[in-house]
C-alpha cells in the first residue's frame, strides 16, 4: 500500500494538537491518558516541525507507526520522536506512562552537549529488558513530572539537569539496547528538509538579530520564494512566521521568568523601541507585554 508523502501529513504543535506551545517552557510534561483518551486513545500519523517527544511506557501497549514502519510493542519501552519524524500511535486503554515534549531549542542544547551520541538525533524506540534500566528511567522520568507540575524555587535548572540526565540514560540506551531490535532510523532527508533545518539553525543562532528573510535565504543557498514555499509545505508556515514564532517564545519567557522591565526585554530582542515590541507582541497574543506578565504572575501565584 503506498505510504502518504511528507507533504501530505499533518504538521502539529503538540501532540495531535494545532495550539500553540502551551506554556513559555521550553518543556511539556503530562501522562500518556491524559490527552490520549480525548482521541479515542488513537494518535493519527503526523510530525513536527519543532519538537522533540520522548515517550516512556512502563505498562500496557501500544501500536507505533514510526517512520513508515509499524511495530507493536508492549510493556517497559522508551521512544524517541524527533522534530520532522513521522509518527503515530495507537495506545491500549491501560496504558500507563509519560510523553516529555521538548522545544526545538532545548533539544539542540541537549545534543550539542551530548555530541553525535545523542539519542534525540534519530527516531527509534528501545524495549527495555532490563529492570534496572527500566527503574533508572522511571524514576527521572517521575522527578520530572513532579518537577513540572509543582513549580518551585530554581524549577528551571533543575528541570534542564533532570531532562538532561534523562538524555544520557536514553543515549546509552540506544547505543548498547537490551536486546538487539530492528532499529528505526530516520529515512533519508531530502534537500527541502534539509533546507528547513538548515533555516531552522539560522533562526536560532540569529533570531535576536531580526534578519531579513532575504537574508537567511542566500545563506541557505536558496531564494526566498523558495525558502518560504518549502516552510508552508513542511512546517505550516511561512519563513517569516517561524521566525517571529522563535522571537515570541523568547519574549514570553523573559516576561514570564525574568524581572527585565518592558524595554530591556525589546532591546535584547533586537526591536528598535518598545512602542514596536509592543504592537508586535499584542498582534501574536491579543495581549500587551505587561498584561501577559500580570497574567503569568497570577498563574504562578496560584500554584504556590
Amino acid at each position: 500500500m503506498k505510504t502518504a508523502t511528507t507533504t501530505h501529513v499533518p504538521v502539529f504543535k503538540l501532540y495531535g494538537e494545532t495550539q500553540h506551545w502551551p506554556t513559555p517552557d521550553l518543556l511539556h510534561c503530562e501522562s500518556i491518558p491524559e490527552r490520549s483518551r480525548l482521541h479515542d486513545w488513537r494518535i493519527r500519523p503526523h510530525r513536527h516541525v519543532d519538537l522533540v517527544h520522548i515517550l516512556f511506557i512502563s505498562h500496557g501497549s501500544l501500536e507505533l507507526e514510526l517512520e513508515g514502519a509499524k511495530q507493536r510493542l508492549e510493556g517497559a519501552v522508551t521512544i524517541i520522536v524527533p522534530a520532522m519524524a513521522i509518527h503515530g500511535f495507537h495506545f491500549s486503554p491501560d496504558i500507563v506512562g509519560h510523553i516529555i515534549t521538548l522545544a526545538k531549542p532545548l533539544a539542540e542544547h541537549l545534543n550539542e552537549l551530548m555530541g553525535e551520541s545523542s539519542a534525540l538525533r534519530k527516531a527509534d524506540f528501545v524495549r527495555l529488558n532490563q529492570p534496572v534500566n527500566t527503574q533508572r528511567i522511571a524514576t527521572l522520568i517521575d522527578q520530572i513530572d513532579q518537577e513540572y507540575r509543582q513549580p518551585a524555587p530554581g524549577r528551571n535548572r533543575l528541570l534542564e539537569a533532570l531532562v538532561q540526565a534523562l538524555v544520557v540514560e536514553l543515549s546509552r540506551l540506544t547505543a548498547y539496547p537490551d536486546k538487539p531490535a530492528k532499529r528505526h532510523g530516520p529515512r533519508q532527508h531530502d534537500k527541502g528538509r534539509m533546507h528547513l533545518e538548515n533555516f531552522q539553525a539560522l533562526i536560532e543562532a540569529h533570531y535576536r538579530e531580526q534578519p531579513s528573510i532575504e537574508q537567511l535565504a542566500e545563506q541557505i543557498g536558496v531564494s526566498s520564494a523558495h525558502l518560504n514555499l518549502l516552510c508552508r509545505q513542511l512546517a505550516g508556515h511561512s519563513a517569516l512566521q517561524l521566525l517571529h514564532e522563535r522571537l515570541m517564545l523568547e519574549a514570553k519567557r523573559q516576561l514570564t521568568y525574568t524581572n527585565m522591565t518592558i524595554g530591556e526585554v525589546s532591546d535584547s530582542l533586537g526591536f528598535s523601541e518598545p512602542a514596536y515590541f509592543t504592537r508586535f507582541f499584542k498582534r501574536n497574543t491579543t495581549l500587551s507585554p505587561r498584561d501577559f506578565r500580570l497574567r503569568q504572575t497570577a498563574v504562578n501565584e496560584s500554584t504556590k
